[in-house]
């Protein structure tokens, strides 16, 4: 059965630290691109960040550039989003989402995404 999990979320104080996993089951990522996408209350889903497992490539939204990092697990068919000094306005419900292949400039664009998690509830609170 091909699927993505996530795994990781849950609360923290403004300023912490989570990291998020995303295991993919039913085929490898090494050939896919896998991305994080958030939903926050009341907003649309928005691209977080992605990788091209192929060849490393790594992209990040404005909001979150220098504060996440996202890679592969290098044990595991997982992929990690590392995220550091948490801001309230980072709550959100975090999906991962897999796609064959690698286009730039679609990284951020759900439909083009095949594979979706349930999703995992990040919550930055003091």
């Amino acid at each position: 059965q091909v699927q993505v999990v996530e795994s990781g979320g849950g609360l923290v104080q403004p300023g912490g630290s989570l990291r998020l996993s995303c295991e993919a089951s039913g085929f490898t990522v090494d050939m896919r691109t896998i991305a994080w996408f958030r939903q926050a209350p009341g907003k649309e889903r928005e691209g977080v960040s992605a990788i091209y497992v192929g060849d490393g490539t790594t992209l990040y939204a404005d909001s979150v550039r220098g504060r996440v990092t996202i890679s592969k697990d290098k044990d595991k068919n997982t992929v990690l989003l590392q995220m550091t000094d948490l801001k309230p306005e980072d709550t959100a419900v975090y999906y991962c989402a897999a796609r064959w292949g690698f286009v730039r400039s679609e990284w951020a664009r759900q439909q083009a995404y095949d594979y979706w998690g349930q999703g995992t509830q990040v919550t930055v609170s003091s």
